[in-house]
């Protein structure tokens, strides 16, 4: 694929993981559908497996962002170890391309935990367990998730 088509196809991802993720919420699996779409790597089944790590796990807070658990598994899925090849070494390579977007993700947006991007994106903390303060908290956050889930879809629409 030609430089300027990779990056119309970036931004168009970009702005699918946005508008996924504004209708319908669930940072992980909004990058793994845009992916879905664009490259055809991820299955849905996968997709489906990926709803639980939203909000940095089970909407806790405590773990990495959804977006960027999303990313990895998209990484994975791609160039990660097959089950029948655990004998054949740690495929050193996906970690070295994990890494990457891991550190370009803190770099970009000041945190990697959900916990850490809430308070960058908002200046506070959440429960988002509670009703009240859930809304709180998707009322202070704008666009800036949404923001974060397609400059993830982004990034690996060019890594990929």
């Amino acid at each position: 694929m030609k430089q300027d088509e990779r990056e119309a196809l970036a931004k168009q991802a970009y702005e699918t993981a946005v508008k996924y993720e504004l209708d319908y919420g669930c940072c992980p699996q909004c990058v793994l559908s845009t992916i879905q779409e664009t490259i055809g790597i991820i299955d849905d089944q996968t997709i489906k497996a990926s709803h639980g790590l939203s909000g940095g796990g089970g909407l806790m807070g405590v773990g990495a962002c959804g977006a960027l658990t999303g990313g990895l598994m998209a990484l994975s899925a791609k160039s990660g170890r097959d089950r029948d090849k655990f004998d054949r070494g740690r495929y050193i390579n996906n970690f070295r391309k994990s890494k990457e977007l891991v550190e370009r993700f803190r770099q970009e947006f000041g945190g990697i935990t959900c916990e850490e991007l809430q308070l960058q994106f908002t200046g506070r903390n959440y429960d988002m367990w509670q009703a009240e303060e859930y809304q709180q908290f998707d009322k202070a956050r704008g666009n800036q998730c949404a923001h974060a889930t397609g400059t993830v879809t982004r990034w690996l629409v060019e890594m990929l």
